[in-house]
């Protein structure tokens, strides 16, 4: 079985002062701080949320 692909996201932006709807994103990404990283499976409903937040965070390359 291939393993699952996953992208790993960190906030470097504030929801502070954007739409409300902008931070609940950031929430459902796993996110809520500045330098806060999450790693999630890389599905298109994640892909989705990314490009509603592209401006707060930011992709780190695998290790």
């Amino acid at each position: 079985m291939a393993a699952k692909k996953t992208i790993t996201l960190e906030q470097v932006r504030s929801p502070n002062r954007r739409p409300e709807r902008q931070a609940e994103t950031l929430i459902g990404l796993g996110l809520n701080k500045l330098g806060r990283t999450s790693t999630l499976e890389d599905t298109p409903a994640v892909r989705g949320m990314l490009k509603k937040v592209q401006h707060l965070v930011q992709v780190v390359e695998g290790k």
